[in-house]
């Protein structure tokens, strides 16, 4: 499929939309009450810090909803606004929060199904309307969606539409695209339906056992059970590994990217030398302002003393993670919850590990005075950051007075 084509004949179409319905104003008041927190305001205004009895707190100064997030579900919203009786579809999670998709949910907002694995469409109906979330959706989603007739309203995050744009480039010129990024996360599922040839590496380890298999050759077969699930139909390592392009999943650690991006291009040179290094490799900036904002403002945290770290967004959120992963490398006890309601006692507190166990954790409260550091994932609301931070206040018995 043309896929570029694709996408340029839907979004012609006068079922599709990406620009929302006129109807901002009243969902920005809607949104406000819903989401925004004055507590976490004042505590911007603050210097971003907040000290209650024996309790100081420091939040990130980059934290939070992103302007993606925010105008996926402002678009959502508006969707429900604009239609108020039609049935309304969501290929995906709008964004990895609960309490954010449980709104969509009691706004009758609902999911496509999964049945052994696979989204059964046959549930919609052509004069239904479906939402393509803020991780975008597969081509081949769409192209259901179009034939079927639907009313499509995209509310993909462009800075996901970049990452898209660069793999058509790949595409164009016959390069494999080496994508920084989790083969089951749906941001990466649609990069790579837009992708030609393409290879999905997770992490530095995975990068390396490529720029290894590029430069010394290797056990073929190995390495295509290796990647099985994360490279395109067909794809021969001894031959598409000859010109290669870089992108990422958004939400991935920057600074892995980079040095991932870094890898290959001296892989290239080292294999087809510096003067035909143009030949053989590509790389674009693709990584997410927002995404480095909240990662580059976490790094600068866990520099501070800090007693403990509270990381808070959907234990599905990769940005999450991966802000996590900053607190666990520098060894600073560290707690990702999604909501306030994993904080069960002074005593004991629920979260999920980066092995994606959900454990119970006990004595995680310090007694005594206790440096905390907040930073929340760039799919939760403010006020689920409230929510957390009244909590602990509450927990070391200190009034919250402002």
């Amino acid at each position: 499929m043309d896929t570029k084509a694709f996408k340029r004949s839907l979004q012609h179409s006068e079922n599709y939309n990406r620009k929302g319905f006129g109807h901002q104003a009243e969902v920005a008041t809607q949104l406000q009450s819903e989401y925004q927190s004055s507590l976490i305001q004042q505590i911007r205004d603050r210097n971003y810090t907040l000290e209650q009895g024996e309790v100081t707190i420091l939040l990130a100064q980059a934290f939070g909803f992103c302007w993606g997030v925010e105008r996926a579900v402002a678009m959502a919203y508006e969707t429900r606004q604009h239609f108020p009786s039609d049935r309304i579809w969501i290929t995906n999670e709008i964004i990895h929060n609960p309490s954010v998709n449980q709104r969509m949910q009691e706004m009758e907002v609902k999911f496509i199904p999964v049945n052994a694995g696979k989204k059964d469409f046959s549930v919609v109906e052509n004069e239904d309307v479906v939402i393509l979330p803020a991780f975008g959706a597969s081509v081949q989603e769409m192209q259901i969606l179009h034939d079927k007739g639907c009313k499509i309203v995209d509310t993909t995050c462009p800075w996901v539409s970049k990452v898209w744009n660069t793999v058509e480039k790949h595409k164009k010129v016959d390069y494999t695209s080496i994508i920084h990024g989790k083969y089951k996360h749906e941001e990466t599922v649609a990069t790579s339906s837009f992708a030609g040839k393409y290879l999905i590496v997770l992490n530095m380890r995975e990068a390396e056992y490529v720029s290894n298999y590029i430069l010394n050759g290797g056990d073929r077969e190995e390495f295509l059970q290796k990647f099985a699930k994360a490279c395109s139909a067909g794809f021969d390592p001894d031959k598409d590994l000859e010109r290669v392009g870089i992108a990422n999943q958004t939400t991935m650690l920057k600074g892995e990217t980079e040095q991932i991006g870094k890898l290959f291009e001296r892989t290239m040179m080292r294999k087809y030398g510096t003067t035909e290094i143009n030949q053989h490799f590509q790389s674009f900036n693709t990584i997410c302002d927002a995404t480095q904002e909240r990662q580059d403002a976490m790094l600068d945290l866990v520099q501070q003393n800090l007693d403990l770290m509270i990381v808070i967004g959907g234990f599905n959120s990769s940005n999450t993670t991966q802000l996590q992963q900053i607190a666990f490398e520098r060894g600073i006890p560290s707690y990702h919850i999604d909501c306030v309601e994993r904080i069960k006692s002074e005593k004991f507190i629920e979260h999920r590990q980066l092995t994606g166990d959900i454990v119970i954790q006990d004595n995680w409260l310090p007694e005594g005075k206790i440096v905390v550091g907040i930073t929340s994932g760039a799919s939760t609301p403010d006020k689920v950051v409230e929510d957390v931070i009244e909590r602990i206040f509450a927990l070391k018995a200190t009034a919250l007075v402002i």
